[in-house]
């Protein structure tokens, strides 16, 4: 009797808790002096370059940076069409990624309140070292269940064994393409959700999904 060709997908995913959190805010200033603009953006933004440096002291703040200061000038439209007189905008951005959801809480329901400060979007994510540890565990259990698959095709046909031929990124073997033998990791982002934008601002971030797809083609005997 002749062996039998099986070829089948495996599929796994896991879902974790985010770890850290990064968050991006700006301090802006605008005004017809540009000067002074200049000097109110940079006098806003000092006291949140010392609360994360203190922070980051306390292992809160894993890192965190601010961008150069930028400037730029527009002139408006009067209501007559003539333009105006130019008014000055000046900001400086800033990147913090937190190690607590709890602190970051804490922080932007401080912050946000302060004169200038526009707070922007967040990142939930993993640490390198889990997201890798996750990674290879979703991708041989994706494996297993390519196997497991297989056995029980090759169980209902009356074969008693199985052997691998070919494991590959899902849609390589199929499309046939030469595959590498390799697994095929899918990570979706983290999503997050914000709260009532009212004095607490809690943050609930979902669970990152961390998922793995391969096709495997077995020979069963």
């Amino acid at each position: 009797m002749s062996d039998v060709i099986i070829t089948v997908r495996g599929q796994s995913e896991a879902h974790i808790a985010p770890e850290r959190a990064t968050i991006r805010l700006s301090v802006r200033a605008e005004g017809a002096d540009r000067a002074a603009v200049v000097d109110q953006v940079l006098r806003l933004a000092e006291p949140l370059r010392t609360g994360l440096a203190e922070r980051s002291d306390a292992g809160t703040v894993h890192d965190w940076a601010s961008q150069r200061l930028s400037v730029r000038a527009e002139r408006p439209w009067s209501s007559e069409g003539k333009r105006l007189s130019p008014v000055y905008y000046a900001a400086v951005d800033f990147t913090a990624t937190f190690t607590e959801a709890s602190e970051l809480s804490i922080w932007v329901s401080d912050v946000s309140a302060w004169d200038g400060v526009e707070m922007g979007w967040i990142d939930w994510h993993l640490t390198p070292e889990t997201r890798a540890r996750v990674e290879r565990e979703v991708a041989a259990d994706a494996v297993g269940v390519a196997v497991a698959r297989a056995e029980a095709y090759a169980g209902a046909l009356g074969r008693s064994t199985v052997i691998p031929l070919e494991i590959a990124d899902v849609g390589l073997i199929s499309s046939g393409q030469q595959a590498p033998q390799l697994t095929a990791l899918k990570a979706r982002g983290a999503a997050f959700a914000a709260a009532d934008s009212g004095p607490s601002m809690e943050y609930e971030p979902d669970e990152i999904v961390v998922s793995a797809t391969v096709e495997a083609r077995f020979s069963a005997g």
